[in-house]
């Protein structure tokens, strides 16, 4: 299903291609977000239009509804959306579990229980060797994930590619509670991977997720565990630590591990999507990347651009864009710049709470990315790989630091 092209020679980059019962995937990649079935304020056309090949369904949010009975009812996710190309789904262990722990932004701001996060409304009544009982956030009723029920919902979803059950341990819990919560992990794995041998859906692939929170042997444990199962790509989960720089050495380890134990194997980082953190995660040998951000910046008004000391962003709610003219970036090929909507209008729809302002600022970011991501596979490819990974960190704007080395 992965055919690796080109490795880069200073470091774990590589550049390949996904094949997929729903067509071809160029990595390195990012993957949006189509959490409840949908790119937020986007279509399908817009999205493929930017340059992406595949998006992610959230399973959690798609069993609560609408259901996966009457998602597979309308011919499932690609059908029901209109999206003909790749799907992957995750499992919705995330979810189940920020209910009891808090979301990532929750985790770093010191934020516990669950209350935690808007996303928290719900509640975990019980982790249990047989899976999760929780409480709806739609209506209170008592629900239950298990390993055979994540896989049926994303055998219903008809996804590409499923992710396995996982416990979502955050790194504030003790290391006896991440080693257990890993090995319970584990296990699930085997019941995911017996349960799709069983009645999976020919053609979905599915992947296992490496744990073992911040602790080096937990990680390269786990890793060994998941490389050993009958899994067909890696996704590496979890607390990825506190800060950029435990997070890089987490996934430095665990991609070191994988280099020795599954060189051949598709690997997926969960939930990251910062452009440094993009252009570290290909330098360490990450193939594909999936993360709310550039689509939630976008409905809050901030826009990408290249300006790494003000982490590659801008606040268009700020009086100072009130008369300014000029497009979000100059020279930016999407939708939003290229028709020469101003910052300024910008600034108006946002203040306004116009939804044509939250969409055309959620393009220009999902495109930025594309671009960050179209400039890193075409280093690897050229050898370059070093050179536009510091140019991009420099500030460099997408497509130029490619230019300037072609």
């Amino acid at each position: 299903m992965f055919t690796v092209r080109v490795r880069d020679r200073g470091s774990r980059a590589r550049a390949g291609t996904l094949h997929l019962a729903h067509g071809e995937v160029a990595t390195p990649a990012f993957v949006p977000l189509a959490t409840r079935g949908a790119v937020k304020t986007l279509e399908p056309r817009d999205v493929a239009g930017l340059g992406y090949e595949m998006v992610l369904g959230n399973t959690f949010h798609l069993m609560l509804a609408p259901g996966p009975e009457l998602i597979a009812e309308l011919g499932g996710l690609h059908e029901m959306m209109r999206w003909p190309a790749p799907i992957i789904t995750d499992s919705g262990g995330f979810q189940v579990f920020s209910m009891g722990h808090g979301g990532v932004a929750d985790e770093i701001k010191g934020r516990r229980g669950p209350q935690a996060s808007a996303d928290s409304s719900g509640s975990i009544l019980a982790v249990e060797e047989q899976g999760v009982r929780f409480r709806s956030y739609l209506d209170g009723g008592e629900r239950f994930l298990g390993p055979e029920t994540s896989m049926a919902v994303q055998a219903a979803l008809s996804s590409d590619i499923a992710l396995v059950l996982d416990e979502c341990t955050p790194f504030h819990v003790t290391r006896d509670y991440t080693a257990r919560s890993m090995e319970r992990t584990h296990r699930w794995l085997t019941r995911c991977l017996d349960w799709h041998e069983r009645e999976g859906p020919a053609g979905q692939r599915v992947y296992g997720i490496v744990q073992g929170g911040i602790e080096p042997d937990l990680r390269a444990a786990s890793t060994q565990e998941v490389a050993a199962s009958r899994c067909d790509g890696i996704a590496i989960g979890g607390s990825l630590g506190q800060d950029k720089p435990q997070m890089r050495a987490v996934v430095d380890w665990t991609t070191a591990e994988l280099e020795r134990v599954a060189p051949s194997r598709p690997r997926h980082l969960l939930g990251i999507g910062e452009i440094d953190d993009l252009i570290e995660g290909v330098r360490r040998g990450i193939d594909t990347f999936d993360c709310a951000m550039p689509t939630r910046l976008g409905r809050h008004g901030m826009a990408l651009v290249p300006d790494p000391g003000r982490r590659w962003r801008i606040d268009l709610h700020k009086p100072r864009f009130r008369r300014d003219r000029e497009p979000i970036m100059a020279a930016c090929r999407c939708p939003a710049c290229a028709q020469g909507f101003s910052r300024a209008y910008l600034h108006y729809l946002l203040r306004a709470r116009e939804l044509t302002g939250l969409r055309l600022v959620t393009l220009h970011n999902l495109s930025f990315v594309a671009r960050v991501m179209s400039d890193l596979r075409a280093a690897i490819e050229r050898e370059r790989f070093d050179e536009v990974a510091a140019q991009l960190h420099a500030g460099a704007a997408p497509g130029a630091a490619t230019r300037s080395t072609s």
